[in-house]
């Protein structure tokens, strides 16, 4: 799906053959096959769709769906597919002006989605699940205004000012979760919304350095501040006893989180249960590869090993045992 700047000044899905022109105007060329297609798609093949999308770009969702319900799955797929083509509009297109203007059309369809009409086989795909499970629009269409931020917003204030954006950008994710799964009510929300604030906080640490080069960072200021780092040490890669500092109290803070969040485990049926124990021991794992390496995430991104992705599934496998 390459994108084009029209006379108007919109952006468009466009066609495969105006790859070159989109590069020419420095702007990133995203996958063909997000564009909007002719046709409508039927449902089965908007459902293939959504199934190849999502177990062709994150091996971790294909795992984790292996242990849900058969039913459930293809939903999760679609949810997926929305998920991820939602953040690409926003990481992959390299044009802060022409991710809006996506997001813009993203929406209209997500619009249309609930009403009737939606074209692109992720919403004809999405728009069953969505009256099945009589899902919020306002939990799909969160997500896009914390995408929206990001083309915005590069620095954060106060660990405050995050957990806002988190509130956007990560908790939805765990209410679409709950509602495929039969849950609605607060309390669960909430113990979610921990859990996934933890996730987002351990991804931002895992990637300090590669959120800098694309211009954001999501480290609090007032944090830099308070253990004497500045922005320079982070752009040149210097790992100094006070960055070190700065990110042992990072981790430690997600790791709170994560705690807070734990309970929601027993709340819910095994085989959910297994997905939240194996995401939140998965992102504790995160935690533990930066505290391994010193918490130097400026030279080297922390990353868990094979085998001790292995050890995670496995534990998850064996609960299902049991």
């Amino acid at each position: 799906m390459p994108i084009a700047s029209t006379q108007a000044g919109t952006v468009a899905f466009l066609e495969p053959d105006l790859a070159s022109s989109a590069a020419q105007r420095g702007w990133s060329v995203l996958p063909a096959s997000y564009a909007f297609p002719q046709q409508r798609p039927s449902l089965e093949e908007a459902q293939e769709y959504c199934r190849k999308l999502a177990r062709s770009h994150y091996e971790n969702f294909s795992v984790a769906t292996m242990f849900l319900p058969k039913h459930l799955r293809q939903h999760f797929f679609n949810v997926y597919a929305y998920c991820r083509i939602s953040d690409d509009l926003g990481d992959e297109v390299g044009d802060p002006e022409a991710s809006l203007a996506l997001f813009d059309q993203w929406e209209s369809e997500l619009d249309r989605c609930y009403c009737g009409g939606a074209h692109h086989p992720v919403f004809v795909a999405l728009a069953g699940t969505v009256r099945e499970f009589d899902i919020p629009k306002h939990e799909f269409s969160d997500l896009l205004r914390a995408f929206r931020q990001d083309q915005t917003v590069a620095r954060y204030e106060t660990f405050q000012d995050l957990l806002g954006y988190c509130r956007y950008s990560a908790n939805p994710v765990g209410h679409l979760v709950l509602y495929l799964c039969g849950y609605r009510d607060g309390e669960r929300q909430r113990l979610s919304d921990f859990t996934c604030t933890a996730l987002q906080l351990a991804n931002f640490w895992q990637d300090v350095a590669s959120d800098y080069l694309r211009g954001r960072m999501y480290l609090p200021l007032e944090d830099l501040r308070r253990f004497g780092v500045d922005e320079p040490t982070i752009s040149e890669s210097r790992f100094t006893s006070e960055f070190r500092e700065l990110m042992r109290f990072e981790a430690a803070r997600a790791r709170e989180w994560f705690q807070q969040g734990l309970p929601l485990i027993a709340q819910v049926d095994r085989s959910l249960s297994r997905d939240l124990d194996l995401f939140s021991r998965g992102g504790l794992e995160m935690l533990n590869a930066i505290e391994e390496q010193g918490y130097d995430v400026l030279s080297r991104r922390p990353a868990l090993s094979k085998s001790r992705k292995l050890k995670l599934v496995a534990r998850a496998a064996w609960s299902r045992l049991i």
